[in-house]
């Protein structure tokens, strides 16, 4: 039996047609953003105190539910302009949380997005928000982070503490290998700041000697000619991001 498309094309259209979205259970979308940098030698992220509830006065990651005419990156921007004040930082997808009751409210499936920014890229936003805070976070071992601020630790919103123990456990694991430390950094570094930041993330001291020939030998850093001001030793070469460009 010959299948004409025109017939298959009029079924789907009849099919949609008469289609009952109400048939089965939607849950909300939302996008949180995890906003991370290096600040006084540890890992900081960017989160916004919230004023209503649920979690009123606790402290969440800029986030926001996804609009029924808007994609899911699309939101993340909106986000990132609206509650964040930040825009032109390159976010990516980290992972999808949708834990059943990770809000009290209803059923919300979050998918968080992450970005590494160097710290003064966050100045305009404090100040332009004083709700906002970039808080320090730390790692105590049972996979969830902690966050403090000026006046110690920081309660966090819903399974935030979880979003940002995943952030950090994709950064320590890619760390090694990839080029991500860079995006925390100024144009121009010294191989001291490469390795704080290195430390910061990993959460340990790491051997001079055997990390500056690692990342020499990996051909990522480009000699700048220059040397650091200020310094009242003999001042460090600065040096700058080189990426690897793959052979056609």
């Amino acid at each position: 039996m010959r299948i004409r498309v025109q017939d298959v094309l009029q079924d789907e259209a009849e099919f949609l047609a008469g289609y009952d979205a109400q048939g089965y259970d939607r849950p909300s979308v939302a996008v949180d953003l995890v906003l991370m940098s290096i600040v006084d030698g540890a890992p900081a992220a960017l989160l916004v105190r919230r004023d209503e509830h649920p979690h009123a006065g606790s402290w969440a990651l800029p986030g926001g539910f996804v609009s029924v005419d808007e994609d899911l990156d699309s939101a993340a921007r909106r986000v990132l302009a609206d509650k964040a004040h930040m825009d032109g930082a390159y976010v990516e997808q980290l992972y999808t949380f949708g834990a059943l009751e990770r809000d009290p409210r209803m059923r919300v499936i979050s998918v968080a997005y992450f970005a590494l920014l160097p710290a003064d890229r966050f100045a305009a936003a404090l100040e332009a928000d004083p709700a906002l805070s970039l808080a320090r976070i730390t790692m105590p071992g049972d996979g969830k982070a902690q966050a403090a601020g000026k006046h110690g630790r920081l309660s966090l919103a819903f399974d935030h503490a979880e979003i940002l123990g995943v952030a950090m456990q994709r950064l320590r694991g890619k760390i090694d290998y990839s080029s991500l430390a860079f995006a925390l950094l100024p144009e121009r570094f010294t191989l001291r700041a490469l390795q704080d930041v290195h430390e910061a993330i990993l959460g340990q001291s790491l051997n001079k000697s055997a990390f500056r020939r690692r990342m020499l030998d990996r051909g990522w850093l480009e000699p700048t000619g220059e040397r650091e001001t200020g310094a009242s030793f003999r001042p460090a070469e600065l040096f700058r991001f080189r990426p690897i460009i793959p052979n056609a």
